[in-house]
């Protein structure tokens, strides 16, 4: 049009464009048709303006009388709550927010079709977070960089503690108890916590807090709903008298399990001291051997609390974890299914204790795997000591989250499901299998990284009887188990990198 106005040729004296018939319209006539479309569209912007201040106006009201809702069924949003102007405004913004934790999978879980359809939690301590999604650019263990992930985790841990330090008859605290009497909380007595986001619901968060003189963690579920926090709970878990059965199938290998006892002996039997082992071994050949470390750790430690189950049959991971915990016979118990390769810090049992809970959750925690240290350590003389190699770095190892082996259950949960598959032979499978039922039923299943919980390298070998599927599963383990992606490029390129070191 503008164009128009001012390029196009008169065709007469009375300047009408041509094209136009009947009329005799000229420039006078377009510039007023805009400045009427104009005023038009300045007078809706006004008026959205106008609506939009409104609303603000609006939200900082409900924002602004947050306590008196308290009285009506209102959540908890940094120790305040909120009210509108309007209780029915009020009422739906309410009934919105609890919607969103009903229909996320914060207290009851949600049946899923495929171990794919798990939202795994972040792990997170005061200073780091450890994390699954790395890509090839970030570190599997981190300080968050990003400022709003900072200020996000800063105001979860405050807020966990204004509701712990704060506490509401609903959640249970003895009032008799002045505030004075009451063991108040800082940001030091944070331990750890787990994140998690449903994109369509909004972020869960689990808190655990403890002084360092007791064995009392306190426990706080938060949920933002893409909007403000709410509490969800808070509760006293007493984990002081809670045992761990901790199963571990075995067949030769001495020498690593040899290694596993060295481990458990300074984790379990002189830091922990609430743990019992049960050893399912397969076969006659070493037998002798793992008898005589047994005792022998027995016999230095005074420690007692041992089975040993021995099967002369063909290893099946599978039937030795359920041998496993059918061998217990004192009722209910937490059990942490091991492998004698793992090594793992007592700040991990108690993580187990704090993440299973008989009827309600199973704990699948991601093992970081470490790689093969005569590539890692390719340049020095020798590895350095097993404890040294426990660092999580990118060339170091991986969170290996396609295995679940690993899982910390209580038993009567592991026997309503129905326990292994014991059809499955050889490597592989029994664990995925049994993952499922969990995951097909309504316990929830929390998976999450964790930092005191690794895996050591050994030499895998795929035996040939293995089907496809488990052939192929083990090579894929092997090959990621061997060496980072750029420790594993040098080698790929090695004859490149020594000819052009020859031309140098």
């Amino acid at each position: 049009l503008m164009y128009l106005l001012e390029c196009a040729p008169q065709t007469d004296n009375n300047g009408s464009l041509p094209g136009v018939v009947g009329e005799s319209m000229g420039k006078e006539y377009y510039q007023a048709l805009l400045q009427e479309q104009e005023e038009h569209y300045q007078n809706r912007a006004t008026s959205l303006k106008r609506q939009i201040a409104q609303l603000k106006q609006e939200l900082q009201e409900m924002s602004d009388k947050l306590k008196s809702l308290q009285e009506k069924k209102s959540p908890k949003v940094n120790g305040m709550n909120y009210q509108g102007t309007k209780e029915q405004t009020s009422n739906d913004l309410l009934e919105f927010l609890h919607s969103q934790i009903d229909k996320a999978e914060v207290s009851v879980g949600a049946k899923l079709p495929s171990e794919y359809g798990v939202i795994p939690f972040e792990s997170f301590t005061s200073m780091k977070v450890f994390q699954l999604e790395m890509g090839l650019t970030r570190h599997p263990e981190e300080k968050p960089v990003r400022k709003d992930k900072r200020d996000e985790l800063v105001e979860v841990i405050e807020a966990g503690l204004e509701v712990i330090n704060n506490p509401d008859e609903e959640d249970g605290q003895d009032e008799d108890d002045g505030v004075g009497d009451r063991q108040l909380y800082s940001e030091n007595d944070f331990i750890e916590g787990y994140y998690r986001t449903e994109r369509d619901k909004g972020t869960q968060y689990e808190l655990f807090y403890k002084k360092m003189d007791g064995m009392e963690y306190r426990h706080v579920t938060l949920f933002r709903p893409f909007g403000p926090l709410m509490k969800v709970k808070s509760e006293t878990v007493d984990i002081s008298r809670s045992i761990i059965n901790i199963i571990v199938p075995l067949a030769g290998r001495t020498e690593a399990f040899a290694q596993f006892m060295q481990n458990f002996r300074d984790v379990c039997i002189h830091q922990d001291k609430r743990v019992h082992l049960t050893v399912v071994y397969f076969g006659q050949d070493g037998l002798s051997e793992v008898k005589s470390i047994l005792e022998s750790v027995a016999r230095e430690t005074d420690f007692h609390n041992y089975t040993l189950v021995s099967l002369n049959e063909e290893f099946n991971r599978g039937r030795g974890l359920d041998m496993g915990a059918r061998a217990w016979e004192k009722g209910e118990v937490l059990m942490f299914f091991c492998d004698v390769d793992v090594y793992f810090t007592a700040e991990f049992l108690n993580s187990c204790r704090l993440n299973a809970e008989p009827g309600k959750k199973v704990f699948y925690p991601v093992v970081f795997s470490l790689y093969n240290p005569a590539i890692v350590y390719a340049n020095q003389d020798m590895p350095p000591p097993v404890e040294q190699q426990l660092v999580h770095k990118k060339d170091s190892g991986f969170w290996r989250d396609f295995g679940f082996g690993m899982t910390c259950q209580y038993r009567t949960d592991f026997l309503t499901v129905g326990g292994f598959d014991l059809e499955v032979k050889g490597w592989g499978g029994e664990d995925v299998h049994l993952y499922r039922k969990y995951l097909h039923g309504d316990l929830m299943v929390i998976r999450t990284p964790v930092p005191g919980l690794f895996h050591l390298w050994h030499e895998k070998h795929c035996a040939d009887e293995l089907t496809p599927e488990q052939y192929r599963m083990c090579i894929q383990s092997k090959a990621m188990n061997e060496a980072s992606h750029s420790h594993l490029g040098m080698l790929v390129f090695r004859d490149e990198i020594e000819a052009h070191l020859r031309k140098q």
